[in-house]
C-alpha cells in the first residue's frame, strides 16, 4: 500500500490560489469582447450582467474559472460575445478591485460604473442607529406585555380582575444574585 503524504487530493489543488496576490499585467477588451459588471448570480455555472454597452446578457463562467476564480454580484468581468446568440456571452475573465480602478482611469469604463470596494473607513463601532417610532401604527393592536417579579404578580391577582391579569400574565423570570446559577442554597 502506498504510503500516505498527508498533503490531500485534487480538491486541495483545486483551491489554492497561488497567483493571487500577485500583480498581473492588465488586459484590455478586443474585438468581440466587452465589459460588464455582474447584476445577479444564477447558479450553475451561470450569471446575469449588464454590459458596458448598454445590454443586459446572460452569461456562462467557463470551465478554466469555475470553483477557482469567485464572482460575486457587482463584480467587473470582461466577457467574450457570441456571434449567434447577442442576449447570451461567456466570462473570460474578472477583474479585481484595483485592476477595475486602473479600468476606469484608462477610460474604458465609464464613470457610472461602481467598482466593489471593501471600504469602511467611515464606519466607526459606537455609532448609534435610530429608528422611527412605530407605536402609533400598532397602537390597539396588541397590549404591551411586561416582565412582573412574582411578589408583584401575587399584588396583582390580590387586587385587580380577572382582565387586569391576563393582560399582564407573562413568563415570569427571577433572577437571584447569589452564586449558583439562580438556586437558593439557604433553603436546601
Amino acid at each position: 500500500m502506498p504510503k500516505n503524504k498527508g498533503k490531500g487530493g485534487k480538491n486541495r489543488r483545486r483551491g489554492k490560489n497561488e497567483n493571487d496576490r500577485e500583480k498581473r499585467e492588465l488586459i484590455f477588451k478586443d474585438d468581440g469582447q466587452e465589459y460588464a459588471q455582474v447584476i445577479k448570480m444564477l447558479g450553475n455555472g451561470r450569471l446575469e450582467a449588464m454590459c458596458f454597452d448598454g445590454v443586459k446578457r446572460l452569461c456562462h463562467i467557463r470551465g478554466k474559472l469555475r470553483k477557482k476564480v469567485w464572482i460575486n454580484q457587482s463584480d467587473i468581468i470582461l466577457i467574450g460575445l457570441r456571434d449567434y446568440q447577442d442576449q447570451k456571452a461567456d466570462v473570460i475573465m474578472k477583474y479585481n478591485a484595483e485592476e477595475a480602478r486602473n479600468l476606469k482611469l484608462y477610460g474604458e469604463l465609464p464613470d457610472s460604473a461602481k467598482i466593489n470596494d471593501v471600504q469602511f473607513d467611515n464606519a466607526e463601532e459606537n455609532d448609534i442607529i435610530m429608528f422611527d417610532d412605530v407605536s402609533d401604527a400598532t397602537a390597539g393592536a396588541q397590549p404591551t406585555v411586561t416582565e412582573l417579579s412574582s411578589s408583584e404578580e401575587e399584588d396583582l391577582t390580590d387586587e385587580s380582575s380577572d382582565e387586569e391579569v391576563e393582560k399582564y400574565k407573562a413568563p415570569v423570570k427571577s433572577y437571584s444574585s447569589k452564586k449558583g446559577g439562580g438556586i437558593d442554597v439557604d433553603n436546601i
